[in-house]
């Protein structure tokens, strides 16, 4: 793990800083060096760079959004966010159940964090109700349910609407075209919907975890599909922490294509998956733990 790194691939224009402070689920159980970091970063003042004030001052100005806490759920925004700076063509969208990174030029989101509580993964909301919408807080040209038709992609969540069932806003967040990316129909309904059930699974069995996940782009040219262009990512990303215990954490990278394929052939440490993304993942943690859970791969031991 490193701090800073030279972003890689398409996404050249995204720098990597860490955060300020945040407050943590306490690691129950952890070693007292655990505790003492944990306990040093929960005293740290709140803060959030320009960038994210910026965009959280345009977003309730223009959207009119409710404050995220609302839901009773804990929202603990810094340790879940990757590190970032000089952020050029991308929009910070906060959302009632995640936070995404939304790139206006790819028209795909680069990255969507959440917090999953084990609450949060019960609930009567259907998504049979729901249908996949433009997101009107960001400008045209966007992605539209045209641009995915008869293209051969799936309009992947990149969120699950599995997560999300719990409140009927969230819900319907999650069908926001920017929070999809274009995925093929095997993948989206396969190996990739197996992870989003295992992680509905660890958060019933921690109580809780954080999230990050998005496309990963691996070649100079994109294929896009639709009117608007919407880009084709070659792969995907998801890294899960668990702070509860002794923290741990996991990596996976898709590739976006067909197959079946045991869930161990994905898995990554974080430190290879901030290698292939160029983000900093979970920068907000005390550095002796960031370091020891990014680096080791605890995928059996989850």
């Amino acid at each position: 793990m490193r701090k800073t790194k030279m972003i890689i691939g398409s996404v050249a224009a995204v720098g990597i800083m860490a955060l300020g402070g945040a407050s943590y689920v306490n690691a129950n159980g952890a070693s007292n060096e655990e505790n003492d970091a944990i306990e040093l970063v929960k005293k740290k003042k709140h803060r959030h760079n320009s960038f994210y004030q910026r965009q959280h001052d345009y977003n309730r100005q223009n959207n009119d959004r409710q404050q995220y806490n609302n839901s009773g759920a804990r929202y603990d925004e810094n340790i879940m966010l990757p590190a970032m700076r000089n952020i050029q063509g991308c929009v910070l969208l906060r959302k009632k159940a995640y936070t995404a990174l939304y790139d206006t030029g790819k028209r795909i989101p680069l990255w969507v964090a959440w917090h999953l509580t084990k609450q949060h993964t019960y609930g009567g909301n259907s998504r049979k109700e729901m249908q996949f919408q433009e997101d009107e807080s960001v400008k045209r040209p966007r992605a539209t349910n045209f641009d995915y038709m008869s293209s051969g992609y799936d309009r992947g969540h990149m969120c699950p609407a599995g997560d999300n069932k719990w409140d009927r806003q969230a819900l319907r967040e999650t069908f926001l075209f920017t929070n999809c990316c274009p995925q093929l129909h095997s993948l989206n309904s396969g190996d990739w919907n197996d992870l989003e059930i295992q992680c509905r699974e660890w958060a019933r069995r921690y109580g809780d975890i954080y999230i990050v996940c998005g496309p990963v782009f691996m070649n100079r040219q994109h294929r896009t599909i639709g009117k608007n262009r919407v880009v084709v990512p070659e792969a995907f990303f998801k890294v899960v922490l668990c702070m509860n215990g002794t923290p741990r954490a996991v990596g996976f990278i898709y590739r976006n294509e067909g197959g079946r394929h045991k869930m161990m052939s994905y898995v990554n440490s974080v430190d290879e998956v901030e290698r292939i993304t160029g983000f900093d993942f979970f920068a907000a943690l005390p550095d002796n733990i960031e370091r020891r859970v990014e680096a080791n791969v605890d995928f059996r031991n989850f």
